[in-house]
């Protein structure tokens, strides 16, 4: 029977892989890609400008309306509204102050984005969850820290009744809807339709790339959030390091649609870049969560895209549907020619599935990538740009220099580059312990070899030092990397877990899973997990499955769907004393 393994892999135009290689006598390892950086303008509001001008008349974005049809801008639109809301900021908002974002993506969330560059106002976007939380600890601790004059807040009552109660009178509201407010505000509407006075082309022609154009939110996974300074010539550098790495198969000048959120760095770089290479970006209102993912289905069915990007739940999500539904499959494999997943190894029986429809669709497999980036470095910054069938975070994208430092049998992940951080906001003590001495920035990340004897095969994701712990017997636990191991073969019954917990005398697990999971379908998967590993530190004693979702207002979740440990393990307490009993209840299984 002939495998999906045997049809050769649609053709990506991936960068090729060309290295230098430094491995000192320390063991250190420093190598950077040999592919220069590509030439690009430092300063994107003229570039964005550039590309308004290129592509007047084609879409430049697209959202969904209260009926469900698509209301769609042209660049030409986008370019005046962007040109009359700059020249707003500039009579209104003082120099070099921040103007935050509260907002879901949208339209005007982009519109207000790029005003910000052009008007040299620093970009300051936050979680709608922030909104959410019944204290506003997250929002007060960032308003405080960045001290908007402006705020642009979506309508929508919940993000009203927090503005108003968090920030002080002096700052300046914009909305698109002013019936939630008590306060007074300005509708965006009666903006766009002023006009510039020719103000904002000259602004635009005194940025300072080096200063800072954007404060980014860190998750605040071990935390409060840490503010990110980012400089509009590292947005740029991370831009042209995008376009370099996968830029061709990525169709960035072709129609996309992505879900990911603007205030988070990934969702921010798909905003910029696509709207830099003159693409038609729709807005995908969809997120990889049960009932929510069915919008992004219905988008997908609707729209052929290049390149698909999306967390390994999503994907599990897809494949169901897919299997289910031709019309959706073929509009799904029709143009794609990349996929991409993060926030977890991507299990193999979805990948098998996915790229047997993909054969059968096409005659071709599709390459699936994974890459590697925070906040601090813009987005990705490393990614898998070759063919391979193993799981890593591949090589550095052109400029990137990447230091690798022993740690036992793995290495440390240290960063250098164009498109890195000028350090976070009001934290010098912080600053002066994230960077090493010859100017890289400390990941906190650990990494292996796929192969020791050849690095352009890329590296591979082992995990984080603040997710590693120690059970009471002083063994570490691997928690990243146990976690990944775990998903994978637990798929597709678990769709998520967290590992319990420091200083017990074995571990744990807390499972979210399918509707129709079967315990006792996990139960004999873990037993065989087990059998395959020794010691308490990398095998499962006992475990739960979670009836409530993971709470985004408590922070166990981020808007990218990835899963704050420390958070989860802090407000569900009494599951994990249950997990630990001596006599434990017949809700907790035993392996």
């Amino acid at each position: 029977m002939t495998s999906y393994r045997d049809a050769p892999f649609r053709d990506a135009e991936f960068m090729p892989v060309d290295l230098d290689v430094d491995r000192q006598g320390d063991g250190v390892i420093v190598f950077q890609s040999a592919v220069k950086m590509p030439a690009h303008d430092s300063n994107v509001a003229r570039a964005v400008q550039a590309s308004v001008e290129r592509n007047a008349d084609k879409m430049a974005l697209a959202e969904r309306n209260a009926d469900g049809r698509w209301e769609k801008i042209s660049y030409r639109e986008f370019g005046s509204r962007v040109n009359a809301l700059a020249n707003w900021f500039l009579n209104n908002v003082p120099a070099d102050r921040a103007v935050m974002l509260l907002s879901e993506n949208s339209i005007n969330t982009a519109i207000v984005n790029f005003a910000c560059y052009a008007a040299s106002r620093i970009h300051t976007p936050v979680s709608p969850a922030y909104a959410l939380a019944q204290d506003y600890t997250r929002l007060r601790h960032v308003a405080k820290i960045t001290r908007p004059a402006c705020i642009f807040v979506a309508g929508n009552a919940a993000f009203a009744k927090a503005v108003e109660e968090v920030l002080d009178e002096d700052v300046s509201i914009l909305t698109d809807d002013d019936s939630h407010f008590a306060r007074s505000t300005r509708l965006l509407n009666s903006i766009y339709a002023g006009e510039d006075d020719g103000s904002v082309a000259a602004a635009i022609e005194k940025i300072e790339p080096e200063k800072i154009a954007t404060y980014m939110m860190t998750s605040g996974s071990t935390g409060l959030p840490k503010v990110v300074r980012l400089s509009m010539a590292a947005l740029a550098a991370n831009t042209a390091q995008t376009v370099a790495a996968i830029g061709q198969a990525a169709g960035w000048n072709d129609v996309m649609l992505d879900w990911l959120p603007w205030h988070h760095a990934a969702g921010s770089s798909v905003l910029r870049t696509c709207l830099i290479e003159g693409g038609s970006l729709y807005i995908d209102a969809g997120k990889p969560a049960p009932g929510l993912f069915d919008t992004s289905i219905a988008n997908l069915r609707e729209i052929s895209v290049c390149y698909f990007n999306n967390v390994p739940s999503g994907y599990a999500m897809l494949v169901d549907a897919m299997e289910e539904d031709a019309a959706l499959r073929s509009s799904f494999f029709k143009k794609m020619r990349l996929m991409l997943y993060g926030g977890a190894g991507l299990s193999q029986n979805v990948y098998d599935r996915l790229q047997e429809m993909a054969v059968a669709e096409t005659g071709q497999r599709i390459h699936m990538t994974t890459g590697y980036g925070m906040t601090e470095t813009v987005s990705g910054c490393l990614t898998i740009h070759y063919p391979t069938q193993k799981v890593g975070i591949g090589l550095p994208c052109p400029g990137v220099s990447v230091k690798l430092v022993p740690s036992d049998d793995r290495y440390e992940v240290r960063l250098k580059g164009p498109n890195l951080m000028a350090g976070y906001l009001n934290a010098p003590e912080k600053n002066a312990e994230t960077f090493d001495d010859q100017g890289y920035y400390r990941t906190g990340d650990l990494a292996r070899l796929v192969n020791r004897e050849r690095l352009q095969e890329g590296l591979a994701f082992s995990g984080r030092l603040a997710e590693e712990f120690k059970l009471d017997n002083g063994t570490w636990v691997y928690g990243g990397e146990m976690r990944d191991a775990l998903l994978k073969s637990l798929a597709p019954d678990v769709t998520e877990l967290v590992l319990c917990a420091a200083d017990r005398p074995f571990l744990t697990a807390m499972f979210w899973t399918r509707p129709d999971a079967d315990a006792a379908i996990i139960n004999k998967n873990l037993k065989d997990f087990n059998s395959a590993r020794a010691g308490k530190s990398a095998t499962l004693r006992r475990f739960c499955l979670l009836k409530t979702p993971p709470d985004a207002a408590a922070q166990e979740v981020s808007d990218k769907g990835s899963i704050n440990r420390q958070a989860v393990i802090r407000n569900r307490m009494d599951v994990v004393e249950r997990l630990y009993a001596e006599s434990p209840p017949d809700e907790i299984y035993q392996i």
